[in-house]
Formats: C-alpha cells, sequence, structure tokens
C-alpha cells in the first residue's frame, strides 16, 4: 500500500532527541527550542516566534491576544479544519463563514467586506494547501474596519505571497508541525508568528500560564508570578529537538517535495487539458510548498469511484474538509453570510494524492498510472 503520508525523517531526529533527554532541560524553551524559534524569525523572517504544543493551541493564544469576548464575530472560510473556528470558539465569538474561491480553494476576499458589521472583531484567512490568500486585499479590508488578521498558516510553512512568508503578513499568524506536515515536531506541534509587536510581551505571559517566567529567566524582574490570564502553551524540549532535525534540511526537504509535485502536475496535464479534472491552480507572485497535490473530480459520485479504485490499486488517497457551517457544530456557533455557490460543491470535488517526503518516482507512476487508467 502507498501510503497518503509518511511523517518526514531527516535521520538527525534520534541523535537530537538524545542529546535533550540527557540534559537538565525538558519542559520547553531549551536549547533546541529556542534554536528554533531562532531559524524562524531569522528566515522567514519575523519579529517574534514561540513555538507551540500544535497549531490549535496558537490558533487559541492568537484568539487570546486579540482580545475575543463573547459576541464578537469572526470571519472565515468554511472550508478549513475545525480548530480554525475552535479557537474563537472557545473565547465565546460567532463564526461568519464566507464562500471560496473555486481556483485556490481559499476565501474569496471580494466576499470579506459584506460580511462585516460592528461586532466584527477579526479575519481568519486559511491558506489552503499552502496557496496563499489574496492578502493585500485580505490586509486592506482589515484596515479601512480596524479589524485583526490571524494567518492560519497551518499548511503554509516555506510559502510565500509576493515575496512575503505566508503567516508573517497578518498581525498574527499560525503554523502546524503535526505529522502531516511538511515539517513536524515527532507528530505534533505549531508555532504563533507574532508580526504585531504590541503582542510580544503578553504572547508569552500567556503561553506560560500566565506568568512572566520568560522574563524572570531573561533577568528582567526578581520572581516571577501570575500576572494575567493564561494556559500551557508551552512544548517539551523533546518536540523542538525532533524539529530541529528537520529545520537543518528544510529546503532539501522543500525541494523534494516540490520535485514530486511538478512530476505530478507534468503527468496529468493531459487529462485536465481534456477536461476529465481539474489542477490546482498558483496565482502569480505567489510560491507554494507542495503541501499537498489534489486534483478535481466532476463531482461525489466520480470522487467516491476514483477513490475506490486507486485503494484497489493499494493506493490511500483521500478527500479533505467536510466544510464547517454543515456540521451541527457549525450550525450552533456561526452561521454562512452569503450563497454558497463552491464551498461544498468543490469541497465534494477534491481528491488528494500521496505526497511525503520520501515519496519514490516509481510510488509516484504507480498513482499517476492508476488516475489515468481510471480516466481511460
Amino acid at each position: 500500500m502507498i501510503p497518503f503520508n509518511k511523517p518526514p525523517v531527516t535521520g538527525a531526529e534520534e541523535q537530537y532527541i538524545k542529546q535533550a533527554l540527557e540534559s537538565s532541560k525538558l519542559s520547553g524553551d531549551g536549547p533546541f527550542g529556542k534554536r528554533c524559534q531562532n531559524w524562524f524569525e531569522a528566515n522567514l523572517p519575523a519579529k517574534k516566534t514561540l513555538l507551540t504544543p500544535s497549531c490549535t493551541a496558537a490558533l487559541e493564544l492568537a484568539a487570546v491576544l486579540i482580545d475575543i469576548q463573547p459576541g464578537d464575530e469572526v470571519i472565515m472560510p468554511s472550508y478549513t479544519f475545525v480548530s480554525t473556528a475552535n479557537a474563537f470558539v472557545l473565547r465565546g465569538a460567532k463564526i461568519v463563514f464566507v464562500d471560496i474561491r473555486p481556483d485556490t480553494m481559499n476565501i474569496d476576499e471580494r466576499l470579506i467586506e459584506a460580511a462585516i458589521t460592528p461586532k466584527t472583531r477579526a479575519i481568519v484567512p486559511v491558506h489552503y494547501a499552502g496557496i496563499a490568500c489574496e492578502m493585500d486585499a485580505i490586509m486592506a479590508i482589515a484596515e479601512r474596519h480596524d479589524l485583526y488578521v490571524v494567518e492560519d498558516a497551518a499548511q503554509a510553512m516555506m510559502s510565500s505571497y509576493k515575496g512575503r512568508a505566508l503567516g508573517t503578513i497578518g498581525h498574527l499568524g499560525a503554523f502546524s508541525f503535526h505529522e502531516t506536515k511538511n515539517y513536524t515536531s515527532g507528530g505534533e506541534g505549531g508555532l504563533l508568528i507574532i508580526n504585531d509587536e504590541r503582542f510580544a510581551e503578553r504572547a508569552e505571559v500567556i503561553r506560560e500560564k500566565g506568568t512572566n517566567r520568560s522574563q524572570f529567566f531573561r533577568g528582567m524582574v526578581d520572581k516571577y508570578q501570575w500576572v494575567d490570564i493564561g494556559s500551557s502553551y508551552l512544548p517539551s524540549e523533546l518536540q523542538a529537538a525532533y524539529l530541529w532535525a528537520q529545520l537543518e534540511h528544510a529546503a532539501e526537504i522543500n525541494e523534494s517535495r516540490l520535485n514530486a509535485w511538478q512530476y505530478y502536475w507534468k503527468k496529468l496535464q493531459p487529462l485536465a487539458k481534456e477536461g476529465r479534472i481539474e489542477l490546482a491552480t498558483i496565482p502569480e507572485g505567489c510560491a507554494h510548498n507542495a503541501h499537498m497535490f489534489y486534483l478535481k473530480t466532476s463531482g461525489l459520485v466520480e470522487r467516491t469511484a476514483l477513490l475506490e479504485h486507486l485503494k484497489s490499486r493499494d493506493i490511500l488517497a483521500v478527500f479533505h474538509y467536510v466544510p464547517l457551517h454543515s456540521a451541527k457544530a457549525g450550525e450552533a456557533f456561526g452561521w454562512f453570510h452569503g450563497e454558497d455557490s463552491f464551498t461544498t460543491k468543490e469541497s465534494e470535488r477534491l481528491v488528494r494524492l500521496p505526497l511525503f517526503f520520501s515519496i519514490s518516482e516509481q510510488e509516484l507512476e504507480h498513482v499517476i498510472e492508476a488516475v489515468i487508467s481510471f480516466y481511460e
């Protein structure tokens, strides 16, 4: 069976985890944690970054930082993972879902402004498949209406928009290092990116259970104490050690995935030109990270048949999100603004093919041949 995903392994993970185990610092923000954060701040670049146990935790931290209150409204696409919405629902917000663009599966920036009310507090663009939303338009809308922008860049490490790294454009950004992502910190993991310096000091406090512990360790205060609300948003040093082994090979992993993505693209172009399938669109000025390779079928019936066909060939391909507004919790905690022209329809067409760091040309060929044979 060709799996849908294999977590990336570079070879140094075990060595670095062993080093962390032998150190006196396991609880987080140790040498590996600081090394990772410095890498992100230098390479994205970003003003300040904080590792978190997950992208979910990073989004929750962001919701606290922008002071989401009960009754506030937050605009986002319905075609996303539940964590995008949950982070704000936990603070009492109502979610306003906006339709997506069929070319990128990202929020349609042209529909955002009509969904804004006096209760709107933030816009949360989701960079699906590591392909950028139209951030210039979104930031302009946010500025006109005095709103925060929190980028859900869970899938977008090493992607950019007009030369700027995704996650570094809005006021705050969140990355994921789950095992399905391009880079992982051992199964779970995340990163909060702070682009607005007003949030830098408080983010450390909230992340450290509401204490000024980080300032204490820097010698800024003579003792640390409880100074704000907070939670346990600090990942272990073991997670950071695993992640550092990935970051040392970040360019290699990125290049490998892009090569596999291009291989799929080239070989499946004839089917796309015949109108049998549709492939992802990469807008001008956007550089993606080959987080996933997806194709679109004619509809739900064909997608189901294609997935079964691939499974019969020992290939695990998957579909993706069921739109949040159609879920029980989505109906309870939010609503869809305007018409659902594309969110549901496009979500029912999409198939994700296997793509991971160590995928071989032989495996890629097997998948491609299986897709072509289905349409023949």
